[in-house]
């Protein structure tokens, strides 16, 4: 007699969940890991306690509450949606460097109050599933890019104070520089900001 067993092999989620009273609130990211410079979002599950092993979403849960992403001292209030299944809503969101988010849920849950603050699963970086490997920021080469913007920027200023001589000709070659420096200068942001934008 031969067995076949066949095994699914399912995401495991690393959502975090605190009780408040009779209500369970699950919180974390819809793509995991997250990763810098993708967009991703913070979703959340409430749930509340029936009895005898029945619960059931909770919907209109953020009337009176309010959700807040920290990342060391800087924080900010989340706009939060709700999703098709009761008692789930979500938050869109890019992060933009590594590391922990912690969000504060603050006010009160149908009467319940809450203040509550939970660490989700830290921020990766891109290089996690990207290759080749980019640099830390997530953004390819973007440092290299702003170093040379800088030094065209001096090279530009050295010109306009006067750093070549020679009559008419001299004029021309600063000239000649000059536009030749705000052209790069002009490439050069405009693949920095197609950079952040993606």
């Amino acid at each position: 007699m031969t067995i076949i067993v066949i095994s699914a092999a399912t995401p495991v989620f690393a959502h975090k969940t605190v009780f408040v009273e009779q209500y369970e609130i699950e919180v974390g990211w819809s793509d995991e890991p997250p990763l810098v410079s993708q967009q991703n979002a913070i979703v959340f599950a409430f749930t509340v306690d029936e009895g005898e092993g029945v619960s059931t979403g909770v919907t209109n849960a953020f009337r009176d509450l309010t959700a807040t992403v920290k990342s060391g001292s800087v924080s900010k209030q989340l706009d939060v949606l709700s999703d098709s299944k009761a008692g789930h809503y979500y938050s869109k969101i890019i992060p933009t460097q590594t590391g922990p988010l912690v969000i504060e849920l603050k006010g009160t849950l149908n009467g319940v109050e809450v203040n509550e603050a939970v660490e989700i699963e830290s921020v990766e970086s891109i290089n996690v599933i990207a290759f080749p490997p980019t640099d830390a920021s997530g953004l390819p080469d973007l440092a290299k890019i702003k170093n040379t913007l800088g030094q065209l920027q001096q090279d530009v200023a050295q010109i306009q104070q006067g750093g070549t001589s020679g009559g008419e000709s001299g004029k021309s070659y600063d000239y000649a520089m000059f536009a030749m420096g705000l052209g790069a200068a002009g490439v050069i942001l405009a693949v920095v900001s197609l950079i952040k934008r993606k």
